[in-house]
């Protein structure tokens, strides 16, 4: 401001001469945002010349009066100089002009224009040159300012787009706050006739993003707060537009049941009706009006559209619930308002505030941008559609009664909650249609499952966490229980392997099968070689072989989770001819230590080798032990013949020495018998020890078909 020389440059925006007029308020421009220069510039007369040259001046002069005479009103400056004059002046250039540079200057001076009212901290004298009011007059004069308005929006200018979003919330905010129950709903369908809603939707998925986040987080604001107020809106007979609404509804059903003559309750008279003409449609009673309370308005607008837009599948789908019990058939009405009401939950629109945009963009960093934008509310008549059909969809693929009609909301509750929440930004919404129709049911009903167990968990965190842990030690003292009993009670194995083998003094046979059999103490591993399976199984006292457990210092194994073997029960008869050679590539290793005085009962240590650099072979489990012993060797080899077999014996091993098991059956086995451990506890919860929201008590059995031998506990023991 000190280089510059106020009254010099207020009088250069007299001059006779363009060019001296440009230059003069081209320096304008940078200097008139400070609130001190702008006092300075009003002081000396500047205002009276400005407002000339924004009236009368062409070319670049008029943007860049343009611009000034918008940033002294962002200032809070220059009011005295707004009349209809210059708005209808302004107007004018939105709509003939053809130039950015003018055009973002006038669309800049219109929103100061419409949202003073909303932004000052006093009311204006003369109310009528402010606000949405201020422009209905040029309007009049040029009707087509709307529509020019609306395609700017397409514009490739981010600047001028982001202007006439800005000028366009205004405009909005404006109406909401300021008009009357009749004229902003027309205002509205005004804009939304003009396509301002698909023009949002597709600056949304643009990448633009960055430059036009404000006036669509606006937008996206006002948006959730029209949604609102028309949900508040109730539906009222008596107004009728929304009678009309309602009976639209009807005729679309092309009901052709005979007619009884009853009573109108509106005007009295004796008039046709179907005695089913509202319960036909899935509304519960013949008085619908109450039934939209929780959805207002806009429930009855988004049942409407759909049966507008899909006038066939609607009358084809009323057609199928016809021939069905009323117990079984879908009621529409209902299921539509339910997704009116899933959809107001989903996008928070009881949340929405006017100020939403500048809260997210004071506490939002630009990188969590992309988070908070919901282009899909902008396709609020698509998903409701797609909502209702997986309604019905949902509701026939479960054989549903009328009594589940809350679990199908909820079923569709969560799909629409997966889907759409989980949708990003730049998703097409025809991607997002084929995946909410493709969803199948079991896969719902896991992610069903999966949200109650979190429920369950945020709830009852703590006391599950505490239970689980029990049963997590009670199911794995279980399972190392049964595994060990396998090896009490012996199995077969392939012996193929070891007929070349030979070392220590022992001799190998070559006989292709061994049997193992775990003693009574539970100390030595019993085993011996045979050319045959006999039709009975060794007993302990005729297996010549034993190995004592307290050296075995690991156990090794090419076992894994993603094996392909047999799932048969070791307890079965193996599927092989008993004087067969049966060959497998599992293979169980127990390694550890010679006691020094005595030579070994064991295969041959080449088979140390042969373990050792196996690639499929899982690192062992080792036991260590306190006292000296010699170089570690393998002193047992077994090759199980299935995976069951495998997975009993290789844990049950592990397990009787104390350590972890690792399989992927037995890991199993263990979650299967913690899982229904905590089912059989939640079963022991009575009703009224749940806490307080739990619902209705629910309905004790009757005792219809039980005999004398079969009761049930009413109290509990």
């Amino acid at each position: 401001m000190d280089s510059i020389n106020v009254s010099e440059l207020v009088e250069r925006l007299g001059s006779d001469e363009d060019a001296v007029r440009k230059m003069a308020v081209f320096k304008l421009q940078s200097s008139i945002g400070d609130p001190s220069f702008a006092d300075l510039f009003i002081l000396e007369g500047g205002l009276a010349k400005l407002r000339y040259l924004v009236l009368k001046a062409t070319g670049n002069t008029l943007a860049y009066s343009l611009t000034s005479f918008s940033r002294l009103l962002e200032v809070d400056k220059g009011w005295d100089s707004v009349n209809q004059d210059l708005i209808e002046r302004v107007v004018e250039l939105v709509v003939t002009h053809p130039l950015v540079n003018i055009l973002r200057g006038a669309m800049s001076i219109l929103v100061y224009v419409v949202s003073h009212p909303y932004t000052a901290s006093n009311r204006i004298s003369q109310p009528d040159n402010f606000g949405f009011r201020a422009l209905k007059p040029a309007i009049a004069v040029y009707p087509q300012f709307l529509e020019m308005l609306v395609g700017r929006l397409s514009s490739a200018d981010h600047a001028l787009c982001a202007n006439a979003l800005q000028l366009i919330n205004s405009l909005m905010r404006e109406a909401i706050t300021n008009d009357s129950e009749t004229d902003w709903p027309k205002f509205i369908k005004r804009l939304q006739d003009l396509g301002v809603i698909e023009a949002v939707y597709g600056l949304m998925q643009s990448t633009a993003l960055q430059d036009l986040s404000q006036p669509l987080l606006e937008f996206q604001a006002l948006t959730k707060v029209l949604l609102r107020k028309w949900r508040d809106l109730p539906v009222n007979l008596d107004k009728p537009d929304h009678r009309r609404a309602l009976k639209s509804i009807h005729a679309a059903s092309h009901s052709e049941k005979p007619t009884t003559p009853v009573e109108d309750v509106e005007d009295g008279t004796k008039k046709q009706h179907n005695p089913d003409k509202w319960r036909r449609l899935g509304f519960e009673t013949e008085t619908p009006a109450w039934e939209f309370e929780e959805v207002g308005y806009l429930g009855m607008m988004d049942l409407m559209n759909y049966v507008r837009k899909n006038e066939d599948s609607f009358q084809k789908q009323l057609l199928e619930q016809s021939t069905k019990p009323v117990d079984q058939k879908c009621p529409l009405a209902r299921a539509s308002l339910a997704v009116t009401a899933i959809l107001l939950e989903h996008f928070e629109v009881d949340k929405a505030d006017v100020d939403d945009a500048k809260f997210h963009i004071a506490f939002e960093s630009n990188t969590n941008l992309d988070k908070i934008f919901k282009p899909f509310l902008f396709q609020w008549s698509v998903l409701h559609t797609t909502g209702l059909q997986v309604f019905f969809r949902l509701w026939q693929t479960t054989n549903a009664e009328i009594e589940d009609f809350v679990k199908i909301f909820d079923l569709v509750h969560i799909l629409l909650e997966a889907v759409v929440g989980g949708a990003t930004r730049t998703k097409e919404v025809q991607e997002l249609q084929s995946e909410i129709a493709e969803y199948e049911l079991p896969r719902l009903r896991r992610l069903q499952m999966e949200l109650l167990e979190l429920t369950y968990e945020d709830t009852w965190g703590q006391h599950l966490r505490q239970i689980k842990d029990e049963l997590s030690h009670e199911a794995l003292q279980f399972v190392k229980e049964q595994r060990i009993r396998c090896l009490l009670a012996g199995a077969w194995f392939s012996n193929a392997a070891i007929s070349d083998t030979g070392a220590d003094g022992i001799s190998s046979t070559g006989n292709p099968f061994r049997y193992v059999k775990l003693s009574h103490n539970r100390r030595y591993l019993h085993y011996s070689d045979f050319d045959h399976r006999a039709d009975v199984d060794p007993t302990l006292d005729t297996l010549d072989q034993k190995l004592d457990l307290t050296t075995v210092t690991s156990v090794t194994s090419n076992v894994t989770a993603s094996h392909t073997g047999s799932a048969s029960s070791s307890t079965s008869t193996l599927k092989t001819n008993r004087h067969t050679t049966p060959t497998t590539t599992t293979k169980i290793t127990i390694h550890g230590h010679l006691p020094s005085s005595s030579r070994p009962n064991t295969s041959s240590q080449s088979h140390t080798a042969h373990s050792r650099n196996n690639s499929g072979t899982q690192p062992g489990h080792r036991l260590k032990h306190s006292h000296h012993r010699s170089k570690e060797v393998t002193l047992l080899v077994l090759h199980p013949q299935t995976q069951t077999l495998a997975s009993e014996w290789l844990d049950g091993l592990l397990m009787l020495l104390n350590q972890q098991p690792i399989t992927n059956e037995t890991s199993k086995l263990i979650n299967m018998i913690k899982d229904y451990g905590l089912k059989i506890r939640l079963l022991n919860v009575r009703f009224d020890e749940m806490g307080v929201g739990v619902g209705e008590p629910p309905e004790l059995p009757g005792r219809e078909g039980v005999d004398e031998e079969f009761w049930y506990d009413d109290f509990g023991g």
